[in-house]
C-alpha cells in the first residue's frame, strides 16, 4: 500500500499504532476512535488507509507472517545440512521478532475467532510444519540428539523463541544479533560449560 495521507501518519504509522493497541488492549477492546486518538487523527483519517479494524489485524498479522515465512525461503534456510538450516532458521526468527515485535505479538495471540485470525493460524501451521521437518531431518542426519521427539524439540525451540515477545525491549541495550547469538547458544551448545 503506498504511504500517503497526512505528514507523519502514513498507511505504515497507522499500521504500527493498530498492532500496538492490539498488543496493549486486545482486537476487541480496540476501537477505530481509540486508534485516531492515539494518532492524534480523526477516525476518517484512519478510513484513508484501509476499510476497518479487520483490515487492519490482517494487515497487522500478514506483516508478521509475511517476515516469517520469507525467513524460510532464504537460501541458508533452503541448502545445507539441516542443522546449520535449523540455526539459521532460529536466528533470523528471533531477528523477526526484535524487528517485527508488536506485529509478531499480535500473531502469536490469535485464536481464530474470526476469519482473519482463522487464515492468520493456517498460515501459521506452515510454518509450524516446515520447522518441524527441518528439525525431523536434522534429527535424522544424526545432528541432534535422538532421545527427545522432534516435534517436541520444535515446540521447545520455538516455544522459547516465541517468549522474547514476552520480555525483550528494544532499550535494553541488547541488539537483536545478540540477543539471536544468545538464543542459538542456549538451543545449540545447552548451558553447561
Amino acid at each position: 500500500m503506498p504511504a500517503r495521507g497526512r505528514p507523519g501518519y502514513d498507511a505504515d504509522a497507522v499500521l504500527r499504532t493498530a498492532a500496538e493497541v492490539f498488543h496493549e488492549r486486545g482486537y476487541d477492546g480496540t476501537s477505530m476512535e481509540l486508534l485516531a486518538g492515539r494518532l492524534g487523527i480523526t477516525k476518517s483519517a484512519i478510513y484513508h488507509h484501509v476499510s476497518g479494524k479487520e483490515e487492519l489485524l490482517r494487515r497487522t498479522v500478514d506483516r508478521a507472517l509475511d517476515a516469517l515465512l520469507a525467513v524460510a525461503g532464504e537460501p541458508e534456510s533452503q541448502r545445507g545440512p539441516a542443522i546449520d538450516r535449523l540455526q539459521h532458521v532460529l536466528r533470523r526468527s528471533v531477528e523477526v521478532l526484535v524487528a517485527e515485535q508488536p506485529f509478531v505479538t499480535v500473531l502469536l495471540r490469535v485464536r481464530g475467532n474470526s476469519a482473519v485470525e482463522r487464515q492468520a493460524l493456517a498460515r501459521r501451521r506452515e510454518i509450524d510444519a516446515y520447522l518441524a521437518e527441518l528439525v525431523a531431518a536434522a534429527a535424522a542426519d544424526g545432528a541432534l540428539r535422538p532421545d527427545v521427539d522432534p516435534a517436541l524439540t520444535t515446540r521447545l525451540l520455538f516455544g522459547m523463541v516465541n517468549s522474547v515477545i514476552e520480555w525483550y525491549r528494544p532499550d535494553s541495550g541488547l541488539s537483536a544479533a545478540e540477543l539471536a547469538d544468545a538464543v542459538a547458544a542456549l538451543a545449540f551448545d545447552g548451558l553447561r560449560r
